[in-house]
């Protein structure tokens, strides 16, 4: 909902909120915030409230490290679990330097350039997001366990299913919240849950994959377990990814456009190897690639959930592409701005896919496996191709991924 200034203050005042959460993201995609008290909202809307960018892995050095939050109003909800007296709300910003010149590593703005541009080719691109997560129990003090919740399978039900309690929780969370979840189920792992986003703008898809990692950690403590967004917590079981749902569509065609849905997977397929630095950014994300359904070649197929790119089988208005590499450790700014690009690029260079792999990738002999290209195998491999692409450089700066290096040491 898009408010000013005032609108956003009588919303305050009307939920007796006295604090606000000015909130962001680091170049890793962790949140952060700064609490200001309701009456300073105008001072943060005219002149930002400072902080200390040094502090903040990737930002800054202690020499040059005064930057500014800029809440943008249409991101202000609140927090439902608190207090209904004193309540908190919690608003998104963008970051400025001083003097009011954009931050260079502001993953919203990166994001927001990106989707300028797509803008700019006439299009319009909405984004749905599958977020995979596991429980798992705390011991006698509280402190998390590699216990799993659970060991349900695939949509299984209670009791077997322990997480439906709190699931139900976290939806109901996110609605207060003013963003719909679609779906949620059990998944394959023991302990596993996934929870579905109905699609939106490609900004708005960001900030609730941010709020969707914070609301399942909160709501799972608040249920007397852990929540973990790791790619492969447990070795020899399902890992966590991150689905991505692309659906690029020309400006008041409500039809999807065949060639257009072509030259975006070309796209992607072309610059995946060098993407994968920002969907994949641990190094545990390359122990989760090739097991249990997660991707391991560059290869796409209608329906197939063994391929990198699957085209599902829906139509109409939940006609989409569907990326399964990335997992919930990706800063979904960068990942989703990088997607937006490669797409970009391939309808400018009108790109064709390769011929579809319609063929379960797990049962191919090792011969037909070795024609097929891979993706990056460590996080090591993906930063170098990352270091070395001219295309990541055009979309987000060579700091951020001297930063992803850095924490890989």
């Amino acid at each position: 909902m898009q408010r000013n200034e005032t609108e956003a203050m009588e919303f305050l005042e009307e939920n007796d909120v006295k604090f606000i959460q000015l909130t962001f993201c680091d170049i890793y995609g962790i949140m952060k915030n700064v609490s200001i008290m309701t009456p300073d909202l105008h001072r943060a809307v005219e002149d930002g409230i400072s902080f200390d960018a040094s502090a903040i892995s990737g930002f800054a050095s202690v020499d040059d490290s005064d930057l500014y939050l800029r809440p943008v109003l249409s991101t202000l909800a609140l927090i439902p679990w608190r207090p209904p007296q004193g309540r908190i709300a919690r608003i998104y910003c963008e970051i400025d330097r001083p003097g009011g010149e954009p931050f260079e590593l502001d993953s919203r703005r990166i994001l927001s350039r990106s989707v300028g541009r797509a803008v700019n080719a006439g299009l319009s691109i909405s984004i749905g997001a599958e977020c995979e997560f596991y429980l798992f129990r705390l011991d006698e003090e509280g402190k998390p366990t590699m216990i799993p919740a659970d060991h349900a399978g695939y949509m299984d039900v209670a009791p077997e299913d322990c997480g439906e309690t709190v699931r139900r929780d976290i939806c109901i969370a996110l609605e207060q919240m003013n963003f719909r979840p679609e779906t949620s189920h059990h998944e394959e792992g023991p302990g596993q849950n996934e929870i579905d986003f109905r699609f939106s703008d490609a900004m708005t898809s960001a900030d609730n994959v941010l709020t969707f990692r914070s609301v399942v950690e909160t709501i799972a403590a608040a249920n007397g377990y852990a929540a973990s967004f790791r790619p492969k917590p447990l070795p020899d079981c399902s890992g966590n990814g991150f689905h991505i749902n692309l659906s690029p569509r020309k400006w008041l065609v409500e039809e999807p456009d065949p060639e257009l849905k072509r030259y975006f997977v070309a796209g992607i397929l072309d610059h995946i190897g060098e993407m994968t630095a920002f969907l994949n950014p641990t190094a545990e994300s390359y122990e989760r690639l090739g097991e249990f359904k997660a991707p391991r070649y560059v290869t796409w197929s209608p329906q197939n959930r063994s391929q990198l790119i699957r085209i599902p089988a829906d139509t109409g208005e939940f006609d989409r592409i569907e990326l399964r590499s990335a997992d919930c450790m990706a800063n979904p700014y960068l990942a989703y701005a990088l997607i937006i690009e490669a797409g970009l690029d391939g309808m400018r260079r009108k790109l064709e896919p390769p011929a579809p792999v319609s063929r379960n990738l797990y049962e191919l002999s090792d011969e037909e496996k070795s024609r097929l290209k891979r993706l990056p195998e460590s996080l090591g491999e993906a930063c170098g191709l990352a270091e070395s692409s001219e295309f990541v450089r055009s979309v987000i700066p060579s700091a951020a991924v001297a930063a992803l290096r850095k924490r890989r040491r």
